[in-house]
């Protein structure tokens, strides 16, 4: 009944590159879409891989992470990256030249060339590499995560008369992976030199009187989730932020080198970094096809990107008046990114100053480290205002940023609190409090997504604003749970986790599996990102078996399996890729002439559910609820563009109409922006 989590995740990554492939799609874009695929292998590899490569070393038989499970995921890796590389070697690189747009490599540069190239090297590039010649006193260096390296190969004596063959040389963060050559020596076009390229044609200049023999560059994946002892720790903050200084230096669990690296250099780096040989990459190209997301910004050629997409003022909010004057009136919901997160911005800047508001509290998950927003609540406290932040300290790859946030904000007097131990403060919410005559009286905001300013230009979510005194109270109640870690109060709209929003998802299921089995009409439609929670899969595949149709659009991950006979015929499932990385979580459930639409900022993960602070909100506002149906569930279920559905065999199918179909994100785009600006509009960041 259920899909191997790992797998599902690189059937994503699957998914993703279909559209780097596709030659509809500008072809900066097409390199943009590479780009996120190398990036979330990444990612894959940092959090996903060790206990893999453990089992691997280990000869594991039994269990969840065997050598058997090993070697099977490597080969779809394996097989992913091949491609990738055939595809920008054969496909982009040729259409990219046809454009006059050109990475010139060593043999292929004029003389004149050459020299600039050098006079760089000598001028940029040589001042800040440390080559190191192994030997008992200068032992394997320790070397960076994902950091770009070279090994060397020397034949001769060092200048101690000592046969040392093997020298390691580290390339600094610092410099830049791509430079435009200038129009002097590049008249025609844009010609640009890769860094690698740079340093490989110059390393017998770091090494005089040494002949290079082989070399390689090479760059090694670690395992980089950070794993504390929130019990044995007494601030958490300040063990973080040691935890980050090691991250950079984890287990070792993917090894990249050239195509061309000789088995010798090749087994002499898997030994250092103690890795078996099915975790190494032979690459055709740059072992960082991340950094090629430079060159998207260095051409930023209109004629090859997608046309810019200006996100709409929220058509629920009438400009020029008081937000919070036109909440009391209705509830808004703000559709990011179709609708600008302008709206929301505009909400905090007038709490921040109106001297009437008293009280700003604020969940910040993944706000970035150049955050509106946060200067805003800084605003508010040197305006007198109490202002409280959860900052979750634990955010993934955000680390540091919270933890310069949360030093920032404390510093000038806000009252600062990192959640509960053991668990993340995932939910989303703001919360106003203002004086109003004798009475208080809150306004609230909730969303699916993140307090970021950039990625609500890419994600699509959902942003509720509300003063319902039901909803707003149970945001206070939480927040105070979350400062004083009391027991939570009773909530009355709002679902929580860890607490019982597992256990009422549940149950909304089996009451839409009771009405089927009694013949009533039945119906469950959920998006979300992921699916990987067992109860909450059983609970669906028992829910189909007794009648109820079910459609769940899941764009990441899915390990429930759709369509087998006898076990989840009534189950779909459906992943949708756009120009948009889809982020919203809606889940309808309908049972005889009962219906519910819950948003929430939870995906139907066990980590989720069990491990961290999520938020579920019922919209009962009917036209509201019409509005997300139509556009968030309704939509996607017609999408036969940008849409794949899961087989029987635990595989996915392309839309129908990959190329002139309907897809959802387009239709969104029509609703609320101009004609005029889907001119090009393919599918765009993953």
């Amino acid at each position: 009944m259920f899909l191997d989590r790992d797998h599902s995740i690189l059937a994503f990554n699957e998914r993703v590159f279909d559209w780097a492939v596709r030659t509809d799609v500008p072809l900066l874009e097409r390199l943009r879409y590479l780009c996120i695929v190398s990036s979330n292998l990444d990612e894959f590899f940092e959090v996903r891989a060790a206990a893999h490569i453990t089992a691997a070393k280990k000869g594991e038989t039994k269990g969840s992470y065997t050598t058997a499970s090993f070697e099977a995921l490597s080969a779809q890796v394996h097989n992913l990256v091949a491609r990738q590389y055939a595809l920008y070697n054969d496909a982009l690189v040729p259409a990219f030249a046809q454009h006059g747009i050109r990475i010139v490599a060593h043999g292929d540069r004029s003389a004149e060339q050459r020299r600039w190239v050098h006079e760089h090297f000598v001028r940029e590039v040589r001042p800040l590499l440390i080559p190191v010649g192994l030997d008992p006193a200068h032992p394997f260096p320790q070397v960076a995560n994902k950091s770009l390296n070279f090994i060397v190969r020397l034949k001769g004596r060092d200048a101690f008369g000592r046969e040392n063959e093997i020298a390691i040389v580290k390339v600094p963060r610092a410099l830049p992976r791509l430079i435009r050559m200038p129009k002097k020596v590049a008249p025609d076009g844009a010609l640009f030199v890769s860094l690698s390229s740079i340093v490989r044609a110059h390393l017998e200049d770091l090494f005089p009187g040494r002949e290079v023999t082989e070399f390689s560059q090479f760059r090694v994946t670690r395992h980089s989730d950070l794993a504390l002892d929130e019990e044995d720790v007494r601030n958490l903050r300040t063990a973080l932020r040691q935890g980050l200084q090691h991250r950079h230096y984890g287990q070792a669990v993917r090894l990249e080198v050239s195509a061309g690296c000789s088995r010798f250099l090749s087994d002499f780096l898997l030994e250092q970094f103690d890795l078996p040989s099915a975790a190494l990459y032979r690459v055709h190209g740059p072992v960082n096809l991340v950094r090629l997301t430079q060159l998207v910004d260095l051409v930023n050629d209109p004629k090859l990107l997608f046309l810019p997409w200006s996100s709409a003022w929220p058509r629920q909010l009438q400009p020029g008046v008081s937000i919070m004057d036109q909440l009391r009136q209705r509830d808004v919901l703000i559709h990011q990114p179709f609708e600008s997160f302008d709206g929301l911005l505009a909400f905090l800047r007038e709490a921040v100053n109106d001297p009437q508001v008293l009280v700003i509290k604020q969940t910040i998950y993944r706000t970035g480290s150049d955050s509106e927003l946060m200067d805003l609540l800084s605003e508010a406290v040197r305006r007198g205002k109490e202002v409280m932040a959860v900052v979750e300290l634990k955010a993934r790859f955000d680390e540091e940023a919270n933890i310069n946030w949360a030093e920032a904000l404390e510093s000038i007097g806000a009252q600062v609190v990192y959640g509960v131990v053991g668990l993340k403060t995932h939910a989303k919410m703001l919360l106003v409090t203002r004086r109003e005559g004798r009475q208080l009286r809150r306004y609230g905001h909730l969303s699916t997504g993140n307090y970021n300013v950039r990625t609500a230009k890419l994600y699509t979510d959902l942003s509720y604003l509300t003063a319902d005194e039901e909803t707003t109270a149970d945001m206070d109640g939480v927040f105070n749970h979350l400062a004083s870690q009391n027991r939570p109060p009773k909530l009355r709209k709002l679902m929580l986790a860890p607490f019982h929003l597992h256990r009422r998802m549940i149950e909304k299921i089996e009451r839409v599996g009771l009405a089927a089995s009694r013949g009533e009409d039945a119906r469950i439609v959920a998006k979300m990102n992921a699916l990987t929670d067992e109860a909450l899969m059983r609970a669906l595949i028992l829910a189909g078996q007794r009648g109820a149709r079910i459609d769940l659009i899941v764009r990441g991950a899915c390990m429930l399996a759709a369509q087998v006979p006898g076990v989840t015929d009534n189950i779909r499932v459906r992943s949708v890729i756009g120009r948009f990385l889809e982020h919203t979580r809606v889940f309808y459930f309908r049972a005889g002439g009962e219906e519910d639409l819950y948003l929430s900022s939870a995906d139907w993960m066990n980590r989720n559910m069990m491990r961290r602070v999520e938020l579920a909100w019922p919209v009962t506002d009917a036209t509201l609820r019409q509005q997300i149906i139509d556009e968030c569930l309704v939509a996607y279920l017609c999408d036969d563009r940008d849409a794949w559905t899961l087989n029987a065999g635990g595989t996915y199918d392309r839309a129908a109409h990959p190329v002139d179909g309907r897809g959802a994100q387009n239709a969104l785009m029509v609703r609320y922006g101009p004609r005029a600006a889907l001119g090009r509009e393919a599918p765009g960041v993953a």
